[in-house]
């Protein structure tokens, strides 16, 4: 599976992530090595960097500033579903690695190409 050039927006998020539908990832890969920015609805702006596991899935650390001003950091698993029509969904699992250590979980989902 192969995530360079793929943007991704949040579809579902536990009532304790910051990431919402607002929120749009911009992926990149380099072999296994997995880069990607991210901002909209409560971040300002926030970086992952992780590794794409033989089977697909993500192994992952964030860090973001949210619009409160606040430096936030996590770590996530994600694993991925081939939706009907090619695109990724991301189920993922995440804690924050920051003073709250309160974990949840996400669902991103490829952004559908215009035509």
């Amino acid at each position: 599976m192969n995530y360079n050039n793929k943007i991704f927006v949040s579809r579902e998020n536990t009532a304790n992530g910051e990431v919402s539908s607002a929120t749009t990832f911009y992926y990149k890969q380099e072999g296994q090595i997995l880069t990607a920015e991210y901002e909209g609805g409560s971040i300002d702006t926030g970086r992952l960097i992780g590794l794409v596991h033989d089977d697909g899935s993500l192994e992952f650390r964030y860090n973001h500033i949210n619009t409160a001003g606040d430096l936030r950091g996590g770590a996530c698993r994600s694993t991925p579903e081939t939706l009907p029509d090619g695109r990724i969904r991301l189920h993922e699992q995440w804690q924050w690695m920051d003073a709250e250590q309160t974990e949840g979980n996400s669902v991103v989902e490829e952004k559908r190409t215009e035509l």
